[in-house]
């Protein structure tokens, strides 16, 4: 029997991902006026950050500590994570394939800034995880830009593609309908809306525009689909 890939939605751009190994993916929950679940609660292999900014790298720090996770992220903010914070361990690396405990990933880029809110530090990414045969993309903050296209050509097909929808600082529901025509995935998630009035975003408005498409899967925080 193969196992099923569980996708849990925690609010925000924030996702847990669990099969042979339990992914993190920008856990900000502290603070989170959304957040399904709670820094303790959680147990991870990996805790994948997309960029520096204090809604994605969250409580990414506290997790790693308590559970023994390994942090992957820009070559920079691994640094900056290990100097800042004692009793973690970090993966830094920078666009392009690797493999770490047996999951496949690709850090590909993502147009955004990155910064602790005072000082750059590296760039913001998204990232291609294959785990258990299943591959899933998390696009981090981004606008939509043509080399989707060619995520799609290396690394597809893409099983679930997690697309920010709420504008203002990332896509909204018109560019991330975009997002799907170019990355082909099967199914979609959107996230990173409603957390606050800046980036309020209607998901079934973005479900019209994909169309038939993709299948968009509209999650509250805290509600899980199996792969």
């Amino acid at each position: 029997m193969v196992a099923m890939v569980k996708v849990k939605f925690l609010g925000h751009a924030a996702f847990y991902i669990e099969g042979s190994k339990k992914i993190l993916i920008d856990p900000f929950l502290s603070g989170n006026p959304v957040a399904a679940a709670k820094p303790e609660e959680l147990e991870a292999d990996l805790i994948l950050v997309t960029h520096a900014h204090g809604d994605h790298v969250g409580d990414a720090a506290e997790i790693a500590r308590r559970t023994g996770a390994k942090i992957v992220a820009m070559y920079d903010i691994a640094n900056y994570l290990v100097e800042n914070n004692k009793g973690i361990t970090t993966v830094g690396m920078n666009y392009g394939p690797t493999e770490i405990d047996g999951v496949k990933i690709v850090q590909v880029p993502a147009w955004h800034s990155s910064s602790d809110g005072k000082y750059s530090i590296g760039n913001a990414c998204g990232y291609i995880i294959e785990l258990d045969g299943v591959k899933i993309y998390h696009a981090g903050d981004t606008f939509v830009f043509k080399d989707m296209e060619l995520f799609a050509e290396l690394y597809g097909p893409i099983d679930l593609a997690l697309l920010p929808i709420g504008g203002h600082f990332t896509m909204g529901v018109e560019e991330a309908a975009k997002a799907v025509e170019l990355l082909k995935p099967k199914k979609v998630i959107p996230m990173h809306y409603n957390t606050w009035p800046p980036i309020s975003a209607d998901p079934e408005e973005f479900k019209r525009l994909v169309g038939d498409k993709a299948e968009v899967i509209i999650l509250k925080p805290g509600e899980m689909i199996e792969l």
